[in-house]
Parts: C-alpha cells; structure tokens; sequence
C-alpha cells in the first residue's frame, strides 16, 4: 500500500512568477519535496513591484497549481516601496488573508514559514501551528528587527523592543529554526544568551547549477545583453539584485563616481529596490556617465546578465554579519565570476569567498580601502578574473541545488 504523504503548509509571501529570492527558492524547495509532502502554499497574488495585474483584483483568493503545487494567492493592495504606510498596509492584508486562508484548509503535519514579512512571517507560522496543527519549522532568512537597526530604518525603541520580542516568541514556539548563515546561527544564541536556545540548523540557500554557469565572453545572447545596455568593449562591473537599504549603496556610489574619467571601465546596476532613484539621481547630478541601470532580468535570462559582467559586487552595510545572507553570491559564483565583496569578517557570504578564493573582501565602511581593493582588481582584471572558477568549483561541490533540498527534506522529516 502506498504511504499517504504527509501534509506540509508554506508561508511564502511571494511566490513563483514573482521575482523576490525568497519567491524563487521557495518554488524550488517546494517542487523538490513534491514527492515528499503534499504541498500548500499561502502566498500573495503577484505583486513584487508594488503593482497588482487587474486579473487579480476581483476575489479575495485565488487558487492555483503550478507543477504540482497548490498554490493559494490572496489579494493585497497595491503599495510603492518609497511609501511606508502603503508598504504597511499591503503587508497587513497578506498577514490576515493568509490566515483567513488557512481557516479553509485541513490539519496539517507540518507548516513551514519565512521570515518574510518580517516579524509578521513568524507570527504567521505560530499561528498556522495554533490553527491546524503540526510541527513549526521557522526558515529565518534576515533577522529583524536586527536587520531594521543596522541601517537604522527606525529607532523608535518601544517598537523594536516589542518586534524583538514577538520574534523571539516565535522562535520559542518553532519546532525548528533554519538559518541560512553560520554566522546567523551566532545571532540567534545571542538573542537568547546561550540559553535555552531553540533547536535550530543551517543550510546554504542555492542557485540551480542546471541554470546559470559559465558561458563563452562571444556567446551570442551575452554579447546581444552587452550591446543593449552598452557594455561593449568595457570592463563590467556589476551589482545584481535588489537595490535596497541593506547594501550602503548611498556610499558605494560615491566610490564609484572616483572611476568616472575611467573610459575602460563601465558600472551596471541590474535590478530595482527602495534606493534605485536615490542611486539613479546622484548619478545625474554628478555626471557618471559610465553608470548603467538594467531592469530586473526575468530568471531564464539571469545567466546571460551574470555573464556579461567581470566582476561582480557583493555588498551588505556595516552590521548586517548575522542578519542576513546576499543570495546574489551564489548566482555570481555558478557563472564562474570573480567577487568583490564589501562584507563584514566572519560573516557567511565572505567565509565562502575565503574558504575558495574566488574573490576579494574589504571591510564594510573602509570607502578609501574600497576604492584602493576595486582599482586593483580593475587594473589587473586578467588575473583577477581567474579566480571565478574557483567559485564555480565550490558551487558544484558544496551548494548545489539537490544537495540543499535533500537537508531540508531530512531536517522537516525529523521534527
């Protein structure tokens, strides 16, 4: 007789075709247990850029099964990232449909949450435990409000003090908390002084190894991704991901402005977040004409962006060591590309790029030691470029996308 699968509720907030990290690597993880768990997901309608297709904007719920997975979207406002109490508002709405969602759904064995929304992300996976039962495994991928105080996005004390605390509850009521740094896993026994800290693991997020690797500098489509933002015959070096708060990007511009007679050399930012206009002006005002901006590339397309590039920022602000991991690291690495880092020492992303050598690091903050760290790696782009292959190696032998499904298949399986 065949064994019924166990079922499994996800917390995704985003979710596949939303472009978020976390929305990729939850569909990932989530067909990749399929024949494991009998899967539920709970996440937005399509919304990542803030705004909603007008297809969505008739129920309140929408249900959907794509590869095998079921996948219910509720319905949130439109929101622009610039605007704090739209943003609060959109993240409000998916909070409590998400649970008017659950209300629907049968008992559960196991309900799997982010830490996305923060703070909301894990009082939602306590709350689906509350309501239908089962083991809470809590996947924190940024802590907050640690994250909120490194950039100091707020310091009202009275509401860090209570985030804090609500997040900590819900750790204390998770079965298992994963954690995707070693460094993070530091965090959380500092938040409960070594005592009494939650069960908790590590695993590296991933990319697919399958998607993105290396390609020839002539490959056809590489050079089509060139010619259309204007990188031909120049040394790229490019930034990938989210433009957002947690990155010090304000700064790392005015780095950047100190290569602008450099008629060799081109920037690309690749991608949209919260700090785009702040970046896009001072580049106007100041006149860097060897700063390019390329939208969001959709995912079957990122391996020809990632190779496009020489060199490829991995950057986080001072204090995010513990907090969170940049996932664009992983991306960069498969394409066979040499890093540089603007990253804390110890913390996860730059303990990878040590431990194989694909790149090198400054301390976050040392803006003169960037600048020194960026002309040399540009000035001996040859040698430099080398090192993205060791990179490469690691990926292949240590995050591959299989390898970090199957933990999580066994973590899940032994709560």
């Amino acid at each position: 007789m065949e064994d019924i699968k166990k079922k499994l509720l996800v917390y995704a907030h985003y979710y596949y075709p939303d472009v978020a990290s976390t929305g990729q690597i939850l569909k990932e993880l989530c067909e990749g247990m399929k024949d494991k768990f009998d899967i539920t997901v709970i996440c937005v309608v399509p919304s990542y850029s803030g705004k909603v297709d007008k297809k969505y904007k008739i129920s309140k719920c929408y249900h959907e099964n794509i590869n095998e997975i079921k996948v219910i979207r509720v319905r949130v406002p439109e929101f622009t990232k610039e605007n704090k109490k739209s943003r609060i508002k959109n993240l409000l709405a998916y909070f409590f449909r998400a649970i008017w969602a659950t209300l629907k759904l049968k008992n559960q064995d196991y309900i799997f949450t982010i830490s996305q929304p923060p703070i909301l992300g894990g009082v939602l996976g306590v709350i689906g435990k509350w309501l239908k039962g089962g083991k809470l495994i809590y996947n924190i991928q940024d802590f907050n409000p640690e994250q909120t105080i490194a950039v100091g996005y707020s310091r009202n004390k009275l509401i860090l003090n209570l985030a804090m605390w609500v997040d900590k509850f819900s750790c204390k009521r998770s079965d298992k908390i994963v954690v995707v740094g070693r460094d993070m896993q530091d965090t959380l026994r500092n938040r409960f002084k070594n005592k009494r800290v939650p069960n908790n693991v590590f695993i590296n997020n991933w990319i697919n190894e399958k998607e993105v690797y290396p390609l020839q500098k002539d490959n056809e489509k590489v050079m089509a991704f060139k010619r259309k933002y204007g990188l031909e015959d120049k040394i790229v070096v490019m930034y990938s991901g989210n433009i957002g708060l947690y990155y010090d990007l304000d700064n790392l511009i005015k780095v950047i402005e100190r290569f602008k007679d450099r008629n060799d050399v081109v920037f690309a930012f690749v991608g949209e977040g919260t700090k785009k206009q702040d970046i896009e002006a001072y580049v106007t005002e100041h006149y860097i004409m060897n700063v390019k901006f390329i939208p969001y590339q959709d995912k079957a397309n990122l391996i020809y962006s990632l190779n496009a590039a020489d060199v490829h920022l991995v950057v986080n602000a001072k204090g995010i060591k513990g907090v969170s991991v940049p996932s664009k690291l992983y991306g960069v690495m498969a394409a066979g590309k040499t890093v540089f880092g603007v990253l804390d020492e110890g913390s996860e992303a730059r303990l990878i790029i040590e431990e194989c050598g694909c790149g090198l690091c400054i301390e976050p903050g040392k803006y003169n030691l960037i600048y020194e760290g960026l002309k040399k790696v540009i000035d001996n782009i040859d040698e430099f470029k080398i090192l993205g292959f060791q990179g490469k190696d690691y990926i292949d032998k240590y995050i591959k996308k299989g390898v970090a499904i199957e933990k999580y298949h066994r973590e899940i399986g032994s709560v």
